[in-house]
């Protein structure tokens, strides 16, 4: 496929987790642009982004859902599929994050990151296989958000990256699995991003100076930059990608 409609979501229906902001505000803003539904799952509200869907002409469905309890998250999107129609397109991208020395962390940072970055992830993936699966010629394409840190370590995170590591693991095994099945699942590694998440790193003058010396691109990223990769992996033009995850970092993991 060769056209424009290669880059196109007309027509189909994604659901977009921790659309409230940041990253996931970006990728709602671009599947709306590329001319699909969004329907953002989240615990904060989303009226933001809901405008901001509206600006460029799309539509944006917000469902309330604590993403931090695995098994109501994967209730959810089996609700939303029942209740108002199928979904095309999973893009699985809220996360936290808990900064301290590793010998300091306790059981509730690990254990919080691990179920929302990881095991809600899983679920979610499940749950949306599950109903693809059990329509035969239906198909299904999954984003999974990673991060440059499922390739390298960093410093005073261990929860995240250990989450992050195991997103690039998940997305590997699913696309063996899944492929043959029609579903693809790939992720996105973004670098360092301007986002809530970030914030601490941006208001520390050596932290942010080193950051932005070791990215090529001479930037901070921005949650646009996320969610036009997103949409490529959505559309039509990445039907043979399996497996992949793809960095978006300005450079970072190549310095």
């Amino acid at each position: 496929m060769s056209d424009l409609s290669a880059f196109s979501l007309a027509g189909r229906r994604i659901l977009v987790t921790g659309a409230n902001t940041g990253i996931g505000q970006g990728i709602a803003v671009s599947v709306a642009r590329a001319g699909g539904a969004v329907v953002g799952v989240g615990r904060s509200a989303m009226d933001e982004t809901a405008e901001k869907v509206a600006a460029v002409g799309g539509r944006f469905e917000a469902v309330a859902a604590d993403l931090g309890d695995p098994a109501k998250a994967a209730a959810t999107l089996d609700r939303i599929w029942d209740e108002s129609g199928p979904l095309d397109g999973l893009v699985n991208n809220a996360g936290i994050i808990r900064r301290a020395d590793a010998v300091d962390l306790t059981d509730a940072d690990w254990d919080e990151v691990m179920d929302i970055n990881l095991k809600t992830v899983f679920r979610l993936c499940q749950s949306f296989a599950r109903r693809v699966l059990a329509e035969p010629g239906r198909r299904g394409k999954i984003v999974n958000i990673a991060s440059v840190l499922s390739f390298q370590g960093g410093i005073r995170v261990a929860s995240y990256t250990a989450s992050k590591h195991g997103v690039l693991g998940l997305t590997r095994l699913l696309a063996c699995e899944w492929a043959p099945k029609g579903v693809n699942v790939n992720g996105i590694a973004p670098g360092y991003i301007e986002t809530n998440n970030t914030e601490a790193l941006r208001a520390d003058p050596d932290r942010s100076a080193a950051i932005l010396g070791r990215i090529p691109a001479a930037r901070w990223g921005q949650p646009e930059d996320i969610g036009d990769a997103a949409v490529f992996l959505l559309a039509p033009a990445s039907d043979y990608m399996h497996g992949a995850v793809m960095p978006v970092d300005g450079g970072w993991l190549a310095r």
